[in-house]
């Protein structure tokens, strides 16, 4: 018996891109439907809800990010920013808003899917609240509070280990500066970026096998930081 494909929400004002996009994400397992702008596809979402949404911020009805806190009103849904929009200042406010990712246009078919798949991985993981979560050989029991490596404990100070669990309860999404900065420091705290950046490397010295080539803790240049998935390559 196969499984009901999941459903995903495309939302381009370009014909082109829909065109393009539909049929590669329904061979990739996908049951596309779409949306040429923002009323039609926050009244999709309400209706009757999609489980992931593509999303360009460039609609002609309403800036894309605003789409975006709407849905997060309610929807837990991954959310995948897809735009022309390069600018630092635009990824960082539309992930700040609660979208899991964001990816440039344009963008390979596999890459876009391979950041689907972590998205929605990420979503069920933060629903299973689970108490042990592994990425590779790397564990973190939250519980305990405790982290290993081939089941070997790796200590970690306090803020290590708090900048490690924002990362893993995030799994599947990008976790900005400033969020890494109120998950550890605390909302109120004027911390600049360069010490998440110090806290990132001293994190990496700890977990990775070669600190200058991450395999685990990877960054989004100008974003934040995400930790990688199982069969992300």
């Amino acid at each position: 018996m196969s499984l009901t494909p999941t459903r995903l929400l495309l939302v381009d004002d370009e014909p082109q891109i829909l065109r393009a996009l539909t049929p590669a994400l329904a061979a990739g397992g996908y049951a596309v439907e779409t949306a040429e702008n923002a009323g039609e596809a926050l009244t999709r979402m309400a209706a009757d809800p999609c489980e992931a949404v593509i999303l360009d911020l460039g609609l002609p009805d309403m800036d894309g990010k605003d789409v975006i806190r709407r849905i997060r009103e309610w929807s837990e849904a991954p959310i995948i920013v897809l735009s022309a929009r390069d600018l630092e200042s635009e990824k960082i406010a539309a992930l700040d808003l609660g979208a899991d990712d964001f990816v440039n246009k344009p963008v390979g078919v596999g890459e876009l899917l391979a950041r689907l798949r972590a998205s929605l991985r990420g979503r069920d993981r933060r629903f299973a609240a689970q108490a042990v979560a592994s990425f590779g050989e790397l564990s973190i029991d939250f519980a305990m509070r405790k982290v290993t490596i081939e089941d070997e404990e790796v200590k970690l100070t306090p803020r290590e280990y708090d900048l490690l669990r924002t990362l893993a309860r995030h799994t599947g999404r990008v976790v900005t500066h400033r969020q890494v900065i109120t998950a550890v420091w605390g909302p109120e705290a004027q911390v600049d970026a360069q010490f998440v950046r110090v806290l990132v490397a001293q994190l990496r010295q700890k977990i990775e096998a070669e600190p200058s080539r991450p395999r685990i803790l990877l960054t989004e240049p100008g974003v934040g930081y995400r930790l990688r998935v199982d069969d992300e390559r």
